[in-house]
């Protein structure tokens, strides 16, 4: 319901190449800095966003969404449920094109917010694992 072939298939292809990942720290060992790394691997920037600001897989970080002085496609959210309709709020003020919620973020309102904004949104769903089913 919250993650259709076509919305999918447009975010990973045609929204845009800069991804925002919220929640992207320099762990090696988090879920974020894989799917980082496979994202990079298909072409796409991306920028981590975490409260340290620390530089992964050789991009600059950022401390929150509006540090990033440059603009932002997609919005890949690693944080927790109940900070996620935050983070989706922030997305649409930065004008991004899309946000994408991780397996297991899930928030209903945040969702329904960001497409009545007008935004693309996939929930409970990992790039990493459906980028590859797209050939």
């Amino acid at each position: 319901m919250y993650a259709d072939s076509e919305t999918i298939r447009r975010i990973l292809t045609g929204t845009g190449d800069t991804w925002a990942v919220v929640g992207l720290s320099s762990n090696r060992a988090r879920a974020a800095h894989g799917v980082a790394g496979v994202l990079q691997r298909y072409g796409k920037r991306v920028v981590p966003v975490h409260p340290k600001a620390e530089t992964v897989h050789g991009e600059r970080g950022y401390a929150s969404l509006e540090e990033v002085p440059f603009p932002v496609d997609v919005v890949d959210v690693f944080v927790n449920s109940e900070l996620a309709g935050a983070v989706a709020d922030q997305a649409v003020a930065i004008g991004a094109k899309a946000v994408w919620f991780q397996l297991g973020v899930v928030d209903e309102e945040a969702y329904h917010r960001v497409r009545d904004a007008g935004l693309d949104m996939v929930m409970d769903r990992c790039p990493a694992i459906e980028i590859p089913r797209l050939g």
